[in-house]
């Protein structure tokens, strides 16, 4: 081969090595003062000898959300208590009231006026220590009470005479027991049927359940329709 050719190829050889160098990020081997730029590390970026290191930025990243746990404990709705507002108190018995009658044909407003003044809006005694709130005497524990307990109460006679007594009382592990029971004692006893051919007419029922010995007050009928009127509880008759 010719000498011209020869050195020719050989520095073309070694141009393009120290381009592959430079491009594939290996450290070229050069004088602190020579032209090449020097390649610290691979990811390195190239500088010239001497000159500070290049920050380089960091591309940006999607952050990746985290996973919010779900709860998987249920949600418990309160139950009617004495330190609620009388709307609170309403929202609270709805549910017991509704499920009243759809078990047991109990129209649920007037389950509702019934709680509201047989526990005086859940401040009473009664609903307060036992979860009573329709004033249930204890002859026999039924189904769904957990005891029984001495109150005292006022009874009033045929003529409008009221007085006071004592009586004894179901008592019950939850507010929803207490609604239960109401609806199913009021369809099982017999005294009771007759209110139960009008269970779409909240008054007239009202008005059975009096007459046959739910409560002696002789107001007792005019006490629960205003009390229905006044809080439009027939809405919850569905």
């Amino acid at each position: 081969m010719l000498p011209g050719i020869r050195r020719t190829l050989v520095t073309t050889v070694a141009a393009t090595f120290a381009a592959l160098a430079v491009g594939s990020g290996i450290a070229a081997a050069a004088p602190a003062d020579g032209p090449l730029f020097s390649c610290r590390s691979v990811g390195d970026p190239c500088r010239p000898p001497g000159d500070a290191p290049v920050t380089v930025p960091a591309a940006p990243t999607t952050p990746v959300p985290v996973p919010v746990p779900v709860s998987t404990v249920p949600v418990v709705a309160a139950e009617p208590n004495g330190t609620m507002t009388t709307a609170e108190f309403i929202a609270a018995a709805v549910p017991g009231a509704q499920r009243s009658r759809r078990e047991h044909g109990v129209p649920a407003s007037v389950t509702l006026a019934q709680a509201i003044l047989e526990s005086g809006w859940g401040k009473s005694a009664l609903s307060t220590f036992d979860r009573n709130f329709f004033g249930m005497k204890c002859n026999g524990q039924g189904l769904y009470a957990n005891g029984c307990r001495t109150h005292d109460t006022s009874e009033c006679t045929a003529a409008g005479q009221c007085f006071p007594t004592q009586a004894s009382f179901r008592t019950y592990a939850t507010a929803a027991d207490s609604f239960r029971d109401h609806g199913a004692t009021l369809a099982s006893l017999a005294r009771y049927s007759i209110a139960f051919q009008y269970t779409n007419d909240p008054n007239r029922f009202a008005a059975e359940i009096h007459r046959a010995g739910y409560a002696t007050d002789p107001q007792y009928t005019v006490k629960l329709t205003n009390v229905m009127a006044k809080y439009n509880l027939y809405q919850y008759d569905v």
